[in-house]
């Protein structure tokens, strides 16, 4: 039985499953969307929304736990310097608490019929748009 399982195990032990989803939260924060598998993804949009949590609070301590998860230097600064803008709320509503990500569901993949999705934030960045509009022939 299955109760109180909290998280997917993702075919592997505990390190390599940290290890995959450390992987995966850096690439997030640094392209701001990436594809992956389903379950992946499902099991990625909790950290990344604990992650822009930290970044909205925006103090030293919440810097420190983001740096110790994140693998790339220049993941915590995009995510405290572009990213957490972007989704604070203004100071007359309520905190959100959550829902920054979005999983948008794109093929079946060829070779294992895995099921993948194309996992971003809601709100995406000047820089991340700009790179992803396709660009006019002069």
């Amino acid at each position: 039985m299955r109760h109180r399982k909290s998280h997917r195990p993702l075919g592997r032990n505990r390190s390599h499953r940290r290890a995959l989803l450390r992987n995966l939260v850096t690439s997030l924060v640094l392209h701001e969307r990436i594809e992956t598998t389903e379950a992946k993804g499902k099991e990625l949009r909790a950290l990344s929304d604990q992650m822009i949590s930290l970044g909205i609070q925006g103090d030293l301590a919440a810097r420190r736990t983001a740096a110790a998860f994140l693998l790339d230097p220049k993941a915590v600064s995009h995510l405290f310097g572009n990213l957490a803008p972007l989704f604070k709320a203004p100071a007359t509503s309520t905190p959100a608490g959550g829902g920054y990500t979005r999983l948008i569901k794109t093929r079946i993949r060829y070779g294992d019929a895995a099921p993948m999705v194309i996992v971003e934030f809601t709100k995406r960045s000047v820089a991340a748009e700009e790179a992803a509009a396709p660009k006019k022939k002069a």
